[in-house]
Formats: C-alpha cells, sequence, structure tokens
C-alpha cells in the first residue's frame, strides 16, 4: 500500500493561505482616518498658539486634524510621506485651493517641474540635475561674496540697517541672473517679475490676478528671447547648459526651457529671501553663536544646516493622496490632504537631541533637516540655496558685530507659504 503523502495539496494550500489572510485583515482592517480619535488644531488659534499646541501633541500622536486636513509631525512619518511617490504635491492644486477660477489664468496654467509627477517629473529631473549641482553652484560663489558685500557696503559705516530689506530682499536676484545669464541692467526687472509671479501665494491672489498673469507674460517673452540668444550664442551659465542637457537623445522643448526659468525664479528667490532673514534673527538671539561665526568662518556650513533645522522659512509643505493609501493601518483616501510639518519634525528629539537649543558646532545626528524636503521633489536648487547662505553669513557676522535687534522683528503673516522677517531692524558696531 502506497505511503499517503503528508505534504498539503496545492489548492488546498491556497484555500488555507487565502483564509489566513482573510482573517488577518478582519484583525487589522485600516481605520479610515476621519475616524481617529485625535487631537485638532483650533482655527480661532493665533500661530503662536497653533505652533505651540502642535508641539504639545507632537509629544502622544504622530498625526493630528488641521482646517485642511491633517498634519504629520515626526520626522519619520514626514520623510515616509515625502517619500512615497502616491502623495502628490498640491502645487498643483493650488489655483483650486485659492479659489481661483480665472479661465484665461487656468488655461495657462502650465505643467511645473515643482509639481509634476511619475515619469514627467523622472524625465524632466533626470535632464536638469547636473545643472543643479554642487559643483555648479559653487562656480557662483565669488560672485555671492561680491553681491553681498555690494548690499553690505551702504550700511556698513551707519551701524544701522534693516536687514529684511536692506540686505534679504536684494540678495538672491543677481545670483539668479548670474546664474541665467541675464544681464545686469535687468536685475530689477527680474526683481519685480519674481515678487508679482510669487504673490500666487498670498491670502489677496484673486485681486491680483491681473498683475500676476501681466508679469507671468513679460517673463514668458523675455525668457524666450533670451533662450533664442543662447541658442545662437552659447554661454558658460545654466539655460546655455539646460539647453545642451540631453539624455538618450532627449532634450527639453521652449516651452519646458521657459518653465525651467520660472521654477528657478519661483523656488530660488523667496526661499533664500526668508531663509537668510530668519536665519539673521536666531543669531540677534544668540550673539556668542553670532561672534563665533565672525571667529570661524569654517563653520558656516553647520551653521546654515543647524540655522534651517532650527527655523526654517518653509515650515511644511501640502500633499494630496493620489488614490486611497494605507500608512500604519490608517487608511486615507484619495483626495486627503496632508501637511507635513517640517518644523515638528526638524524638532523631533529622536532624532535631534536637545532640538529647542541652537548650536552651530552641532555634530550631524545621521538624519538631514528636513527644511529642503525629501524624496522626488528635494529641493532642486539645494546646493545653490546653501552656497548663497553659506557665502553671505560669515561676511555678515565679519562687517556686523555686535548685532542686535532694534526695536521688534515684523514677520510675515502666519498664512506666507515661505515665512520670514518683513522688517529686521537692526544695529551692530560699525567696522572700518
Amino acid at each position: 500500500m502506497p505511503r499517503r503523502s503528508t505534504r498539503s495539496h496545492p489548492i488546498m494550500l491556497t484555500r488555507e493561505l487565502f483564509h489566513s489572510l482573510a482573517n488577518m485583515s478582519k484583525i487589522s482592517s485600516p481605520t479610515s482616518v476621519f475616524d481617529l480619535d485625535i487631537p485638532a488644531i483650533d482655527v480661532s488659534q493665533s500661530y503662536e498658539e497653533a505652533s505651540a499646541f502642535a508641539k504639545s501633541a507632537a509629544e502622544d500622536h504622530w498625526l493630528i486634524r488641521n482646517p485642511m486636513g491633517f498634519s504629520i509631525l515626526r520626522y519619520d512619518d514626514v520623510v515616509a510621506s515625502l517619500r512615497d511617490k502616491l502623495w502628490h504635491s498640491a502645487i498643483s492644486k493650488l489655483p483650486e485651493l485659492r479659489g481661483i477660477t480665472d479661465p484665461e489664468f487656468l488655461e495657462r496654467d502650465r505643467e511645473s517641474i515643482l509639481s509634476a509627477e511619475g515619469d514627467v517629473h523622472t524625465r524632466l529631473r533626470r535632464l536638469v540635475g547636473k545643472s543643479f549641482s554642487p559643483r555648479a553652484a559653487d562656480r557662483l560663489r565669488p560672485f555671492m561674496r561680491e553681491v553681498i558685500n555690494g548690499l553690505i557696503d551702504p550700511v556698513a559705516a551707519t551701524g544701522k540697517a534693516d536687514i529684511a530689506i536692506d540686505i534679504c530682499q536684494p540678495y538672491p536676484i543677481p545670483i539668479i541672473c548670474e546664474l541665467l545669464g541675464a544681464p545686469k541692467k535687468d536685475w530689477q526687472l527680474f526683481s519685480r517679475w519674481a515678487e508679482e509671479v510669487l504673490s500666487i501665494f498670498n491670502d489677496d491672489v484673486n485681486e491680483r490676478l491681473d498683475i500676476i498673469k501681466q508679469a507671468q507674460s513679460e517673463l514668458d517673452e523675455y525668457t524666450e528671447g533670451l533662450i533664442a540668444d543662447r541658442r545662437n550664442d552659447p554661454r558658460d551659465d545654466l539655460l546655455t547648459s539646460l539647453i545642451a542637457a540631453e539624455e538618450e537623445g532627449d532634450r527639453l522643448s521652449t516651452d519646458e526651457l521657459v518653465m525651467m526659468v520660472d521654477a528657478v525664479i519661483l523656488a530660488g528667490t523667496d526661499t533664500t529671501r526668508n531663509q537668510l532673514g530668519c536665519t539673521v534673527g536666531v543669531f540677534t538671539e544668540h550673539p556668542d553663536q553670532w561672534k563665533l561665526l565672525a571667529e570661524q568662518p569654517e563653520l558656516a556650513p553647520k551653521a546654515v544646516e543647524e540655522a534651517m533645522r532650527y527655523f526654517g522659512a518653509v515650515r511644511g509643505t501640502v500633499r494630496f493622496a493620489s488614490e486611497d493609501i494605507v500608512y500604519r493601518n490608517v487608511l486615507f483616501p484619495k483626495g486627503t490632504m496632508i501637511m507635513p510639518s517640517m518644523v515638528r519634525a526638524n524638532h523631533d528629539a529622536s532624532v535631534f537631541p536637545d532640538p529647542d537649543s541652537f548650536d552651530i558646532t552641532r555634530e550631524p545626528s545621521g538624519q538631514p533637516q528636513l527644511t529642503f524636503g525629501s524624496g522626488i521633489h528635494y529641493c532642486l536648487g539645494a546646493a545653490l540655496a546653501r552656497a548663497e547662505l553659506q557665502e553671505a553669513l560669515p561676511i555678515l557676522a565679519q562687517r556686523m558685530p555686535n548685532l542686535a535687534v532694534d526695536g521688534a522683528i515684523e514677520w510675515k503673516p502666519p498664512a506666507t507659504a515661505i515665512f520670514g522677517p518683513a522688517h529686521l531692524p537692526v544695529t551692530f558696531s560699525p567696522v572700518g
């Protein structure tokens, strides 16, 4: 009599596995995020009160409610959400979120590398990545030093300045123009266009739509002319590099080149202005650190990372679920809005010991500060922004010793997309 096999029949194994998985799913089926018993930010709270509430809530919760959706508070969860490609950038939904219904504006709203997803984003990033390398940014460092010294010169002998207006506001524009190869005579044009196009993030955007549309049209026309000029007369600048960028025969179209210039201005102007302002504001509260930076300018790279961790101009970002997403056994239905909080992630004590202290000699924790973001939408111009801040800060510290706030810092409205000082009046000891 033949022995009976002890192996299960394949069909039986499949059924057993199916029932096992079915039982597991009953036990661990995800809970809708809308059904969670979690704290909620009070819409009547001031910015300071809401920030304090989020800081306190982060001790017990990784997720809380906010008026738009849900805020993610802890470092690992913020990184996970930023790196999950199913969470899409909400920049593409900006007109909808701002209540913009102007058909002319919506019709001209083109896809940008700042909002593109999937294969489109991968292609654009692959084509332009080398043009935004640290090596490319380093070539501009001598010019950055020239610009920052030129801005300090008019106020150096007075011992007084409004850092936000005299230094931060004008600092990035000449550098962006030099990067693109735009002539010096056009710097003021770029400054106006940048300010007007960026007002799309303001609360009064619907009242400013005509100004924004006009600025976009003027900038596009100017950029198209610059592109045509560079195709005939290549130079050592970003635009020539973007025109020449090629991957297996693929190149950027003229429309894509115009989009990239817009993205450079949009992402590279207000970020640097405000981060420099936030950083100097922090240093006014830590005069010993300001003096140390002046004495040891080689600390600039550490100082920049610490300042961006401690007080980043980009406080958070917005993502929406492109489909149903399950994370930590929580279901986020398609369309759900989340706000990964860089502020709270950068102050997560499990990653950054003693996170509420500011120390420009702080040793790396092994995890980066998240003000530049993470994942596929990690800031394309991070190398340029780091270089701009690393060059500006030691020069400011050396030429503006004994820096102190003269009165009070006036901060921009809390709802501003990129936070920073509107006015930062200071006194300092004039240096010969």
